[in-house]
This record gives structure tokens, C-alpha cells and sequence, in this order.
């Protein structure tokens, strides 16, 4: 990853945050955004930095196209262009259908599905213009291959996130860009401490190997996904989950 440049959505916490530092430990240079929590993304530049790592972080609304090609335009002037591109960024609004708010369709749909479009349809040019790149898209296993109770706005986001990696990698695959997805399952990240205790244990009791998955394993994969080991790799999604959905 020595010299690459990278640029990940949502990257001040979770699985967004572990692949920043990952790929600013591999030698490469890594812009991330973030909503709102300035705090958080301090600490992952400072943390970046100790390991000799260079990172930026953008501010921004995924939702918001306009914003969205200012910050690539402004990474590729500062970094140059990308590498690759991380679809990290998502919200869970987590409710039974019956009784789920309009809003809360509307905010998941906005973020995790639009707010993909968005940075993909801001950065592919560029990479077709110079012929390489590297899309991972952050999925989940609720996205067709697990429904979960209480997540019918998030695991329809999260499937229709698929079927754009399959369709996209078909689109560039002459341009030499290859688009995959990671589906991870349950991992300890601030979301899975918004469920209740029962629930996350009658969860985990599921899970083959009976633990949740860390954040750097997500982001391990994804590594690979970014790396020229992965060049014969476009159109597929991993599956991160400890075995929950064999």
C-alpha cells in the first residue's frame, strides 16, 4: 500500500476507523469523513500519526452529492488521485415495520444507499480516466443472506448495496477497477452496545465460532480487497461473520 491513496466514508469509528488505521499502518495515505464528532476524528489522525501514518479528515454529509465531489476533489488535490475508495459509511434505525417511523426509512435509505451513489459517482471518473482502482463496499450480512428482526429499512439497504457492487463491477471491469463488498456479521462496534443485553446474548449464541467479530478483522479483509492481491478478485462479496450465515 506504499504510497497509495485512499479515501474512506465514515472512518471516525467502527470498522470505518480500524480501516483508516490499517491502511496509514501499511504505508499509505488515507483520507476519511465523518458526520459530526470532531473528538473522534482527531483521535484517529492523532493515532495515525503515532504510527507514522498520513491521514486527513473531511467533514461531511454523505447524503449530499454537492459535498460529496468537494471532497474527493479536494482529497485528490491534497493526496492525489485515489486508489481506492471505502463505502463505509451507514446508520441503523432499528424498529418493526408496523410501527416505523416514515423518517427512519427515509434517514437509512439516505445514508447507506444514496450516500454509496454518491462518493462512488464522485470518484469512479477519475478512476476510469487513469484506468486502476479499487471499490470495497461495507455491507453486512442482513443484506440478503440473514434478516434480522427490527432491521427491514437496514437489510434492504444493505442487499440493494450488492446488487450495485455486482452491476458496477461489470460496468468498469475493462478499465481495470475492480468493485467488491465485505458482509460482516455481528462485530463490537458502538452499534451493537444500542442493544439490549438479552438480545446480544441470545444473538452471539448464534454465531458458530460464539464471539463477535472485531473491527480490524473487517478491516483486514478489506485491505486485501484494496491490494493488487486482489486484482482477479471484482463482483464478490466476503462474508465476515464466524460462520452465522453457512
Amino acid at each position: 500500500m506504499q504510497g497509495k491513496t485512499f479515501l474512506v466514508t465514515g472512518g471516525s469509528r467502527g470498522i470505518g476507523r480500524a480501516t483508516v488505521l490499517a491502511l496509514a499502518r501499511s504505508g499509505a495515505q488515507v483520507a476519511f469523513t465523518y458526520s459530526s464528532n470532531h473528538a473522534a476524528a482527531e483521535e484517529v489522525i492523532a493515532h495515525a500519526a503515532e504510527c507514522g501514518g498520513r491521514v486527513i479528515a473531511r467533514q461531511a454529509d454523505v447524503r449530499d452529492y454537492e459535498q460529496a465531489k468537494r471532497v474527493v476533489a479536494e482529497v485528490q488535490h491534497e493526496l492525489g488521485d485515489l486508489d481506492g475508495l471505502v463505502l463505509n459509511a451507514g446508520i441503523t434505525r432499528d424498529g418493526i415495520l408496523a410501527m416505523m417511523p416514515e423518517e427512519n426509512w427515509d434517514e437509512v435509505v439516505a445514508t447507506n444507499l444514496k450516500g454509496m451513489f454518491n462518493y462512488a459517482r464522485a470518484s469512479i471518473y477519475s478512476m476510469i480516466r487513469q484506468r486502476a482502482g479499487r471499490v470495497v463496499c461495507v455491507s453486512s450480512v442482513s443484506g440478503g443472506r440473514l434478516g434480522v428482526i427490527g432491521q427491514t429499512n437496514y437489510g434492504a439497504t444493505k442487499a440493494a448495496q450488492i446488487g450495485f457492487v455486482k452491476a458496477l463491477a461489470k460496468e468498469v471491469a475493462q478499465y481495470g477497477i475492480t468493485v467488491n463488498a465485505v458482509a460482516p456479521g455481528f462485530i463490537e462496534t458502538d452499534i451493537w452496545q444500542t442493544i439490549p443485553e438479552a438480545r446480544r446474548a441470545h444473538l452471539i449464541s448464534g454465531i458458530p465460532q460464539r464471539r463477535l467479530g472485531r473491527p480490524e478483522e473487517v478491516a483486514a479483509a478489506i485491505c486485501f480487497l484494496l491490494s493488487e492481491q486482489a486484482s482477479y478478485i471484482t463482483g464478490s462479496v466476503l462474508e465476515i461473520d464466524g460462520g452465522l450465515s453457512a
